[in-house]
């Protein structure tokens, strides 16, 4: 009799623990996700305790790494004690005690104490998604935990009906903390070179479609000679293939989705704005490398000295870094249409991008020159004018 009260006390225990548990988890996820979004109303108010009390003395990716294993190794205890008989309500009582009181609340002081202007905002954005993705993917877990004193049916354990299951659960979770682990292996400026090096990439990408494209050749134009028919408006074409019954669903997609070639008259002049876009985004790109390999790479151990604002710098020239693949793509979507205004007017922004972000990095992180400002100066004449 005394064994089934103290059984019922535990598991009531349990009930309690895992309700504040999730409570606690849900209001640092709050907070996380409002610094990782960047909406400061939110980040302006931490949950109590989330600071230590000497955060000078602290490496908060130091911190972010300790706590994030210590996480993936309770995860793991965890997971295992709510599938495996007997089911022990005490045993996992002492695991979320374990978790509450140690590493969760130290993932959040992680980055409260990632202060943007020592650390940059970037690297303080970047630590509060990987680590609100922990908390995120915990929560899920302790909300998995059985409170009837029996473990996990198979379903529950291994996923049915398109929930993915506690062991699967466990999996993502360790993920989530491998990707908070590794910041402390690239550092910040580990993690401004990746960043970059994938903006470039995609650059990379948009350059050899739009060279593809310079490539293609009006098939309209090449059986113009062959037919007598004239067709003023492309749409009529369409029109017509809609009734005969012979064309599939997919001609008629790809006779409105596909991009519109250039004209052999060109009388917009698009084939010369796009050659100029290709040797101006070739030089964008390489732009980007020289940035990681001459700023980047040479980045001096954050945080630096109040009179050295190296964080500012990069907080300032980043949105232009992460802009710019996207406004390429506009620039691409807009010689897709054939859009004389649009190309204008997307490539004008572009470049001036471009050109500013050249500017903001032209000097180097001490001194007035180096090597990448006289190649920057280069680069400042061919954006404007590359023939």
């Amino acid at each position: 009799m005394a064994t089934n009260n103290t059984s019922g006390d535990a598991l009531e225990a349990l009930k309690t623990l895992v309700q504040s548990t999730t409570s606690l988890i849900s209001r640092l996820e709050t907070f996380l996700h409002s610094i990782a979004v960047d909406k400061a109303s939110d980040a302006a108010n931490p949950p109590p305790s989330s600071e230590p009390s000497n955060p000078e003395s602290i490496d908060p990716l130091s911190l972010a790494h300790d706590s994030a294993t210590l996480i993936k190794a309770h995860t793991t205890k965890l997971s295992l004690l709510i599938i495996n008989e007997p089911f022990t309500p005490s045993a996992i009582s002492k695991v979320l005690r374990e978790l509450v009181s140690g590493p969760i609340p130290a993932l959040a002081s992680a980055v409260q104490i990632c202060d943007a202007d020592k650390y940059t905002l970037v690297a303080r954005q970047d630590l509060a998604w990987r680590c609100y993705r922990v908390l995120k993917e915990l929560k899920s877990l302790v909300d998995t935990i059985p409170l009837d004193g029996k473990i996990l049916s198979n379903a529950l354990k291994n996923g049915s009906k398109g929930d993915k299951g506690s062991m699967a659960a466990t999996g993502v979770i360790w993920a989530a903390c491998d990707d908070v682990i590794l910041l402390k292996k690239l550092g910040i400026a580990g993690l401004l070179v990746k960043k970059v090096e994938e903006y470039r990439d995609t650059l990379k990408d948009i350059l050899e479609e739009l060279k593809e494209y310079s490539e293609e050749v009006d098939e309209d134009d090449e059986d113009e000679s062959d037919t007598d028919q004239t067709q003023a408006n492309p749409l009529d074409s369409v029109t017509d293939q809609i009734q005969n019954t012979h064309i599939s669903t997919q001609q008629m997609l790809d006779d409105l989705m596909n991009p519109r070639h250039i004209p052999r008259d060109d009388p917009d002049k698009i084939r010369e704005r796009l050659d100029s876009c290709l040797k101006r985004l070739r030089l964008t790109t390489l732009l980007y490398a020289a940035i990681v390999k001459r700023r980047l790479k040479l980045l001096p151990p954050l945080p630096t000295p109040n009179q050295t604002p190296v964080s500012q710098r990069l907080d300032e020239v980043f949105p232009l870094l992460k802009r710019l693949p996207h406004r390429f793509g506009e620039v691409a979507c807009a010689f897709y249409e054939l859009d004389r205004d649009a190309i204008d007017r997307t490539m004008d922004s572009c470049f001036f991008d471009a050109f500013a972000a050249s500017e903001m990095l032209m000097k180097p992180w001490e001194g007035q020159r180096d090597e990448f400002t006289d190649w920057a100066e280069k680069f400042q004449v061919g954006i404007k004018k590359p023939d």
